[in-house]
């Protein structure tokens, strides 16, 4: 077994003991996704195969797929598989639909839940270095060209992991997954990284459902629009915080964690301290927003909840940083920052549901997978 299988093996098997399972299989395109003796059987017309090995396929690489598709038109590529050393650059605006092969055995149990995790595996090993910006790093780019301000209106990824290998630890900003002036959303994949691993950027929106993502400093980081739901944030060290943020005077851009989990990751190294050290966010400039929702929250996370930026005494009083019913080890809110709001049940419902912080039912979200 090739070292990536086996370490995200065990990631798999430490998270499935922990109660931690795929949650949905996409109705519209598992079909598709579940291996079979011809590959694009159960798929859409006009569906790309990507593989590394299958000589069926239409391409070995996922960005050679990507390059060939027109401006215009829905577009699915099935990747089957395997290990992807690449890194995957989408600026086209048309909607692209990136679906992970599953093995065949794949199966929802009596309580809906699905038997394994993934079989593709798209990672690349850059970090900051001089001359470069934070997204030139990203595994998975999804934002216009250079210059362009309207990227993909509808990109989603069903049961893929996207890595940074960089380093096995924060070297620098490492980023996994990086969106910009686009709508993106994920399904039963995987972001891993240290510092940065994923990226909502400026006039981004994005979603991602049922998904793990790894870090250690300041890992969900950004200026636009994220939902995070029923997600796995796995702390393989602490560093600054979670979540780091830019704030717009005016808008709701922020980071919204729902229905999720906050766990020591099991790959962290057993030298490691993370008990009570791992901070929920902290604010990139005085206008971040970030909101946890019923999340649970183990015994890494600090009694403070939220801390500061570097260099600075106290967090802003524009700074929104907020609770609902956090549980677990971590989840006790009564020694956190003054700042910090303990949202009653009617804020919630008025003002932080997915609905209201989005301004309505956005139409790229696949609610039929989430249901």
């Amino acid at each position: 077994m090739r070292p990536y299988l086996t370490h995200f093996a065990v990631l798999y098997a430490f998270l499935a003991s922990f109660g931690v399972e795929i949650h949905a299989l996409s109705p519209n395109y598992s079909a598709c996704q579940l291996q079979q003796n011809a590959p694009l059987t159960g798929c859409p017309d006009g569906t790309l195969f990507v593989s590394p090995t299958d000589s069926r396929a239409h391409f070995k690489t996922v960005q050679a797929a990507v390059e060939s598709l027109p401006e215009t038109g829905d577009a699915i590529i099935l990747i089957g598989a395997g290990e992807y050393f690449e890194k995957v650059n989408v600026t086209r605006s048309a909607p692209l639909t990136l679906l992970g092969q599953l093995d065949p055995n794949t199966a929802r149990d009596p309580a809906g839940n699905a038997s394994q995790r993934n079989l593709v595996h798209i990672w690349y090993n850059l970090y900051v270095l001089p001359g470069m910006t934070d997204q030139d790093t990203s595994t998975l780019t999804v934002a216009p060209l250079p210059g362009q301000q309207s990227g993909n209106t509808d990109f989603k990824a069903y049961n893929i992991d996207f890595e940074n290998r960089a380093a096995k630890y924060s070297i620098s900003q490492a980023l996994a997954g990086s969106f910009m002036y686009s709508n993106a959303s994920f399904y039963g994949c995987t972001f891993a990284g240290w510092q940065d691993t994923w990226y909502t950027g400026v006039n981004a929106y994005s979603y991602a459902f049922d998904t793990i993502i790894y870090g250690q400093t300041d890992y969900l980081f950004g200026s636009g629009m994220a939902w995070f739901q029923n997600v796995i944030l796995a702390n393989r060290a602490c560093g600054g915080g979670i979540v780091a943020w830019v704030g717009t005077e005016g808008t709701r851009n922020g980071a919204f964690i729902a229905d999720s989990k906050i766990i020591r990751s099991p790959d962290a190294n057993s030298t490691t301290v993370t008990d009570s050290r791992c901070y929920l966010g902290r604010p990139w400039n005085p206008l971040a927003i970030t909101v946890y929702l019923r999340t649970y929250m183990d015994e890494s996370i600090h009694p403070n909840g939220f801390t500061h930026w570097s260099g600075k005494t106290s967090v802003s009083s524009t700074t929104y940083f907020a609770e609902y019913r956090s549980s677990g080890p971590g989840g006790n809110t009564s020694k956190r920052l003054p700042q910090e709001y303990i949202l009653t049940d009617a804020q919630v419902n008025e003002k932080f549901t997915l609905e209201s912080v989005f301004a309505g039912t956005p139409t790229w979200i696949d609610f039929e997978y989430v249901a």
